[in-house]
């Protein structure tokens, strides 16, 4: 391996274990991952020699918590497989931090564990335009809608999703919400939830309302200021 792709994988070794670890429920958040790096359970089993139902209690809930040796196994394990088919999830994590301080990711995080879409919309104040709130997210990323028209290929454009697609998309920036949705309509992968701020629900595009509705994601409208919004989903990261 490369020595950056070295260094890239004991970082993201160091987060997932981390996360895992301190994460109030420790099997949602292996299954998390495992998700994220497109890895079944009875691959991952194989990987670190136990049968598939081990994983599947621990991801459940029905067995006690791994231990940190169990986490690391389980951990190195899912950057093998990734490794062998071409390391592209953990080339992924270096490409979303070289947006992570751009004009066009104003912020973004990936959770512990899921927290549900009723929970994430009352903290920033988000109304329900069309769709359900009945799903939760892994993560959030907050956009300039601006910048990410002018400044994004489509390659780059899935740079928003992080490590999951099972994530709120924000959107500021907007006049109307029309040309994020029709981007988002173009796209292979879709969020679980979209949220554009700064307008009021009665001003989005019908159009949009029409893309949510025919890819049925919830689509919500906030006017929470910005910079309120940052800092109080940063609250919920802790």
């Amino acid at each position: 391996m490369q020595s950056n792709i070295v260094d890239l994988r004991a970082r993201l070794a160091e987060k997932m274990a981390g996360e895992i670890t301190l994460s109030a429920n420790p099997g949602e958040t292996i299954k998390k991952w495992r998700k994220s790096f497109e890895v079944s359970q009875i691959d991952l089993a194989n990987a670190i020699g136990v049968s598939p139902s081990v994983i599947s209690d621990y991801e459940s809930g029905r067995r006690k918590s791994p231990g940190t040796t169990i986490i690391s196994k389980i951990v190195e394990a899912m950057l093998d497989i990734d490794e062998k088919a071409g390391s592209h999830k953990i080339r992924a994590y270096e490409s979303m931090l070289s947006y992570a301080n751009s004009n066009v990711i104003l912020d973004m995080h990936e959770y512990r564990s899921p927290v549900h879409l009723t929970k994430f919309a009352r903290m920033i104040g988000a109304e329900l335009v069309s769709g359900s709130m009945e799903r939760s997210i892994n993560g959030y990323t907050i956009i300039d809608s601006i910048n990410a028209i002018l400044q994004l290929s489509s390659e780059e454009f899935y740079r928003l999703y992080g490590w999951s697609t099972e994530r709120a998309l924000i959107f500021c920036n907007v006049s109307t919400g029309r040309s994020p949705m029709v981007a988002l309509r173009v796209s292979t992968l879709k969020p679980a939830a979209v949220v554009l701020h700064g307008l009021e629900a009665s001003r989005i595009d019908p159009i949009a309302r029409k893309i949510a509705e025919v890819e049925t994601f919830p689509l919500m409208a906030s006017r929470m200021d910005i910079d309120t919004m940052i800092s109080t989903l940063k609250g919920l990261k802790e």
